[in-house]
């Protein structure tokens, strides 16, 4: 993101209600008074007055949604296929892992903290302006092994089973690899899918996660950038939890798939 969204919104919503209050205790009765004066009809509002009546509430509302409770996030990247597609417009529960003040992203109030197998939304550590989206593997204190495309969780074995290949019906607006092959995986209480890539060369490691940080890994293991390229997401990063797609329409091959919408985020 090269704008700051939040930014803005809050400036906006601050400047017009400024505008609204100054002119509601210094300006408004003065026109009043005179208008009675000289027996005339009230004279109309200014126009920025009257154009920041109208918008602030709308303003303070959408701050207060978007900042407090959901905010809307579109997938730019195939890192998350199959959960994810390119296209998927996502809803983000901002208030799952705490209230947060908006441009600050200080935690005022804790709620709760991700669990393992949560797809979760985060600002890149390396780049905090720009936002990623990946599943949560390693909580704090785990040990995270991944070892020729296999998932060690404090050195337990994660086990994953074979669903075939991947369709071309199961991404409708993309082509899948010929070596792709789609996996189930059970994360906690989370059973989802994962792609791995035959192809590709295994990203091995082994990983500890340190007091309040977390390990994000994409679902479609080859081709993921995250942290085991990058490192640890720290807690002060998390932006919320992921929990339903709302649309899925890939602009730059202008394909739409419907069938994605209101499906839930596992």
């Amino acid at each position: 993101m090269n704008i700051d969204f939040a930014f803005a919104l809050v400036l906006l919503t601050s400047v017009s209600g400024f505008i609204w209050l100054v002119d509601s205790l210094l300006f408004r009765q003065r026109r009043m008074n005179r208008a009675v004066q000289k027996s005339i009809e009230a004279p109309r509002e200014p126009v920025l007055v009257e154009y920041s009546r109208s918008l602030f509430p709308v303003l303070l509302i959408v701050l207060v949604f978007r900042s407090f409770l959901f905010e809307p996030f579109k997938i730019p990247s195939g890192s998350m296929i199959p959960t994810l597609l390119v296209g998927d417009f996502i809803v983000v529960n901002k208030f799952a892992y705490g209230i947060r003040l908006p441009v600050l992203n200080k935690k005022i109030y804790s709620i709760g903290a991700p669990q393992r197998g949560d797809v979760v939304v985060f600002r890149y550590p390396q780049d905090t302006s720009v936002n990623f989206i990946k599943r949560a593997i390693g909580l704090p204190g785990d040990t995270i092994t991944y070892r020729d495309k296999q998932l060690y969780v404090n050195g337990e074995k994660i086990e994953k089973e074979s669903q075939g290949g991947l369709k071309s019906s199961d991404i409708k607006c993309s082509t899948p690899a010929r070596d792709a092959k789609l996996f189930t995986e059970q994360l906690g209480d989370i059973e989802h899918d994962i792609l791995v890539h035959g192809s590709r060369s295994s990203r091995n490691g082994q990983w500890v996660v340190p007091a309040g940080h977390y390990f994000m890994m994409g679902d479609n293991r080859d081709r993921s950038n995250d942290s085991r390229m990058w490192g640890f997401v720290p807690e002060e990063n998390l932006v919320g939890r992921a929990v339903g797609i709302w649309l899925n329409f890939d602009f730059e091959k202008g394909c739409a798939d419907w069938s994605r919408v209101g499906n839930s985020i596992d």
